[in-house]
């Protein structure tokens, strides 16, 4: 049997909990937001060379984040249950690879695609492999094992028929390819390689931080060769290249570990007041890395440059620090039913919206939301998100979720 790498409590952990929620209720409006006209550009994505970012360039950082934290926890609970090291990493790379595939598809449906070479519409396309999704990585509670079996074969077979019905490129002779990994692909990786990382190290905290250099450093050597592959148009090089990004985003993965240690190792000889210090010291660290870095590397969630990455995980670590406060010292819990279902069932929560815009876009139907501008744009997208909360809630209560 295998033994914990920490000393972190094996629980469920409401702060965490809390921010997971808020950032997948967030990252809805935000989505909603980048359709809004008339508002102040602080409420959308920075262009790639801004050297800058705005509200929503911290949300799928804090998705990584989030990843992060969760890590210490998520191995430690399956040691407990008696899981040898075999059967932990299948775990790990099988959810990694349930994340990466969706991304790869999702990415296929937004771009690449020569519509007049398949044989049915994109919208369908995507919409079948939503069902395909829910059909492979659904929880079912079906008595019969043979009949989730059954499904799960269903569901790959179906992505299957859809990655060989698949045209793509100017002509309609190419099939899907990794054009960029989408979120759910980046957050597979990142999840991935961090995994390897906190047991390679063995969850030592300090061996931790050396790998969150170690993953810049990476970044910066393989960056600067991708910069010259990009002048040469030499694709095959730019995709291996392309990899800088998995190292950018595991280093902020890395960072959500830390965190988890800072507020939650069974260290008796720690305070609650040298808790927070300790959080607070990482993120001057982290801080002053971006500064120093900057000047070099401009901040771009795009180009997921190291300014980037700190900057965004120190605020990481700053939001987490008052929600551990107000929610698990000062016990202020009830305002969590507002972002709860999103908490429980994240994956659900992030699809769901595709899904409905799948169904618009191929019926022909524009979103009333859509069409308001400036604070009403503003105001059709907290209530598009309350909306997509309250489904999500109703599907919860019929334990319709997907793995994560």
């Amino acid at each position: 049997m295998s033994t914990a790498n920490n000393t972190l409590k094996n629980q469920r952990i409401l702060s965490i909990d809390a921010f997971r929620g808020i950032t997948f209720l967030i990252m809805i409006i935000v989505n909603e937001l980048a359709g809004v006209a008339g508002i102040s550009p602080w409420l959308k994505h920075m262009p790639a060379s801004a050297d800058a970012m705005s509200f929503p360039d911290i949300v799928f950082p804090a998705f990584l984040f989030i990843v992060g934290m969760s890590i210490p926890f998520g191995i430690n609970h399956r040691i407990a249950k008696g899981e040898t090291r075999f059967t932990l990493n299948l775990h790990i790379l099988l959810r990694a690879l349930a994340l990466i595939v969706m991304g790869f598809f999702m990415v296929n449906a937004e771009d690449g695609y020569h519509q007049a070479s398949m044989s049915m519409p994109i919208q369908l396309w995507a919409l079948l492999s939503y069902l395909a999704f829910m059909l492979i990585w659904g929880v079912y509670q079906f008595k019969q094992p043979l009949l989730n079996r059954t499904l799960v074969c269903i569901g790959v077979l179906i992505l299957t028929l859809l990655a060989l019905s698949y045209r793509g490129g100017v002509d309609g002779t190419q099939s899907m390819k990794p054009q960029w990994w989408g979120i759910l692909g980046l957050i597979g990786w990142a999840y991935l390689i961090s995994c390897v990382i906190y047991q390679v190290v063995r969850g030592k905290q300090l061996l931790l931080l050396l790998a969150v250099c170690l993953c810049t450093t990476l970044y910066i050597v393989t960056h600067q060769a991708y910069t010259i592959a990009l002048a040469q148009t030499n694709q095959a090089l730019q995709f291996i290249l392309s990899l800088d990004a998995h190292a950018a985003h595991s280093s902020i993965v890395i960072c959500g570990i830390l965190c988890s240690f800072i507020f939650f190792a069974e260290d008796q000889s720690l305070s609650q007041a040298a808790r927070f210090l300790r959080a607070f010291g990482l993120t001057i660290v982290l801080i002053s890395a971006a500064t120093l870095l900057r000047p070099e590397f401009k901040i771009s969630k795009i180009y997921a440059t190291p300014s980037w990455c700190f900057y965004s995980a120190a605020i990481c670590i700053s939001v987490f620090a008052f929600l551990y406060w107000l929610i698990d010292l000062k016990k202020a819990q009830n305002w969590m039913h507002a972002v709860k279902p999103a908490a429980i069932n994240p994956l659900v929560c992030y699809l769901l919206p595709f899904v409905i815009e799948s169904i618009l876009s191929l019926t022909g139907i524009r979103s009333p939301l859509r069409s308001f501008e400036g604070g009403y744009g503003i105001l059709a997208a907290l209530i598009y998100a309350s909306l997509i909360m309250l489904a999500v809630h109703g599907l919860n209560k019929v334990n319709f979720r997907l793995k994560f």
